[in-house]
């Protein structure tokens, strides 16, 4: 394969790889994403920091095309790549990846990687709870997949601005998934309420287990609201350090989507699960799911880069074999 670009663009990071075969020549990064889209009404900002960065991994080899995956193929990004439905698996994928031009972008093709829909195209009040998306995790679970990392039939948790929980079939096939805002509901509650001053605005380095219990615990017993206050009222009244009180915070929410998961039915006792993103959190969830006859591996950094990577070879090379 001659030289490519890979991108990965998110809701708030954007990556871009150079790469031959196997090979990373170049990489670069910047912290730019849809959510800055959305919030400027234009997708001014991040085709500047792609122009930017695909130029920067090209200063020393040229490559011949960009594919890219992620949230980069909806209307808050390069262009609305239409999703795919469920099942959908690498030969889905590489059939709908689309050819684009972006002038302004690069003068090199850009092939576009479609995200999977679960559930009909369209959907109500009444339906709108069996209906879900994804953008760029499909092409994580392909290369997980491919790496022999995940035992299909099984379940992988994406713990990154979104949390998504991802079934694969026994063919290795993106089924269903289920999504909550669960990354983003947690840094705009360390930075944008009123428990601002009562914890780190930062991602924690360490969550102690006992916290994230008893944060745990008073989401059950009282729901998530009232849960998020008892993080206001350690700051007045408890005796207990900021970063116990996130624990606690953090357990709170995850709390709130491991029983709703439990109750769809898409965690249960005896499964296997691939936890890929989270950091830290990936560990409290990696503690609490074996607590519950769950297991569980955690997928590093460095392990969901080589996955993603090797997702994006692959629908690459069988869309350029179909083509």
């Amino acid at each position: 394969m001659n030289n490519a670009i890979f991108v990965d663009a998110g809701t708030t990071n954007t990556r871009v790889w150079l790469v031959r075969d196997n090979e990373i020549l170049a990489h670069a990064s910047a912290m730019v994403g849809v959510r800055d889209s959305a919030r400027d009404g234009s997708t001014a900002r991040i085709r500047a920091a792609l122009r930017e960065l695909i130029s920067e991994v090209q200063a020393n080899a040229q490559a011949s095309f960009v594919i890219a995956a992620g949230m980069i193929t909806s209307a808050l990004g390069l262009a609305d790549v239409p999703h795919i439905a469920a099942p959908a698996g690498i030969m889905e994928l590489a059939a709908a990846t689309q050819t684009y031009q972006f002038p302004d972008v690069t003068d090199l093709p850009i092939f576009l990687v479609p995200g999977i829909r679960s559930g009909a195209a369209s959907c109500d009040f009444n339906t709108v709870s069996d209906v879900d998306v994804m953008r760029g995790e499909e092409t994580l679970c392909v290369g997980l997949v491919e790496l022999g990392w995940a035992q299909l039939p099984c379940t992988i948790l994406n713990l990154g601005s979104h949390w998504k929980a991802i079934r694969l079939d026994a063919e290795g096939r993106v089924s269903s998934s289920i999504t909550s805002l669960t990354g983003e509901m947690i840094h705009t509650t360390q930075t944008h309420t009123i428990l601002a001053s009562a914890v780190p605005h930062q991602r924690p380095v360490n969550i102690a287990p006992e916290w994230a219990e008893a944060g745990m615990r008073a989401q059950r017993q009282a729901g998530l609201a009232r849960a998020l206050f008892c993080v206001r009222l350690l700051e007045q009244k408890g005796h207990c350090t900021p970063e116990e009180r996130l624990a606690f915070l953090i357990g709170a929410y995850i709390a709130s989507d491991f029983d709703g998961l439990q109750n769809q039915g898409v965690l249960h006792a005896g499964q296997s699960v691939l936890l890929t993103g989270g950091g830290v959190i990936a560990e409290t969830w990696a503690q609490i799911l074996s607590q519950a006859s769950i297991q569980a591996r955690i997928i590093n950094q460095e392990e969901s880069e080589k996955a993603l990577l090797t997702g994006l070879r692959k629908i690459l090379s069988q869309q350029l074999r179909n083509a």
